[in-house]
C-alpha cells in the first residue's frame, strides 16, 4: 500500500507524511501537477492526497487526469471554503474533500475511511528483496528467519529504505522521515540508529550484507 501526497508546500507535505508514516503508511511525495501525474503513473499509489493550487496544472485537472485513467481514491485540500470549489472537485471524480488546516488525526481518520471504503484500510507489508516490513506488526524479517520487533524509529527508518532499494539515500533526507520536518535528530544519531538496525537484519553487523553505507554520500539497501 502506498499514499501519494501532493502539494507545492514542502514543510505541509512533510508534516502529513510524517503523520502518515507514523501510522504505518509508505508515502511518496510530488511538489507539482506534472511530478504528481508521473509519480502516479510509476508508483501506483493506492490513495492521492492532492492539494488545489498547486504550479502549473493545478489540482483539478490533475484530478481529472488521474480519474481519466484509474480509479485511485483522490483526497483534495485546499483553503478554499466555497462550495462551488468542493463541488468541481467532487464532479471531477474526487472521493473527498478537507479544507486546510486541519489536524493530523482528522486527515488520518479520512485516509483510514477511503481506503477502507476501497478495501485496502490496514498497511499492507512491504518488501525488498528478502527483507519484509509488517506495519501493522512493526515487525522486520529477512528469509525464512522470524520476525523481530522494530522500534518506531527503527521502521521508519526501514520503511523508507526498503522502498528505494539499491538506490542511496541521503542522510538529510532519512532525518527528515525519520524524526520528521522539525529534526531533533542529528548524523550521530542517524549512524546509531543504523547500526541498531544493522542488529536486527544482517547475520554479521559488522560486515552488512544489506544496509551499506556509502561513504560521504548516505546509505543504500542492497537487495
Amino acid at each position: 500500500m502506498k499514499i501519494l501526497i501532493v502539494d507545492d508546500d514542502r514543510e505541509l507535505r512533510e508534516l502529513i507524511g510524517f503523520a502518515l508514516r507514523g501510522a504505518g503508511y509508505p508515502v511518496v511525495e510530488a511538489g507539482d501537477g506534472l511530478e504528481a501525474l508521473r509519480r502516479h503513473a510509476a508508483e501506483k499509489p493506492d490513495l492521492v492526497i492532492l492539494d488545489v493550487n498547486l504550479p502549473g496544472i493545478d489540482g483539478f485537472e490533475v484530478c481529472r487526469r488521474i480519474r481519466a485513467e484509474a480509479d485511485t481514491p483522490v483526497m483534495m485540500l485546499t483553503v478554499r471554503s466555497e462550495e462551488a470549489d468542493q463541488v468541481r472537485g467532487l464532479d471531477l471524480g474526487a472521493d473527498d474533500y478537507l479544507a486546510k488546516p486541519f489536524s493530523p488525526r482528522t486527515l488520518l481518520a479520512r485516509v483510514r475511511a477511503l481506503l477502507r471504503r476501497g478495501g485496502a484500510e490496514r498497511p499492507a507489508p512491504s518488501s525488498a528483496g528478502a527483507i519484509v516490513l509488517d506495519p501493522e506488526l512493526q515487525t522486520v524479517s529477512v528469509g525464512d528467519a522470524a520476525p523481530v520487533r522494530l522500534t518506531n524509529l527503527e521502521f521508519r527508518l526501514l520503511q523508507l529504505m526498503v522502498t528505494a532499494p539499491n538506490r542511496t539515500v541521503a542522510p538529510e533526507r532519512l532525518l527528515r522521515h525519520v524524526w520528521g520536518h522539525r529534526s531533533t535528530g542529528d548524523r550521530q544519531l542517524l549512524k546509531q540508529l543504523v547500526h541498531r538496525v544493522r542488529q536486527k537484519v544482517e547475520a554479521d553487523p559488522a560486515e552488512p550484507r544489506y544496509l551499506k553505507t556509502v561513504s560521504g554520500v548516505g546509505y543504500r539497501l542492497e537487495v
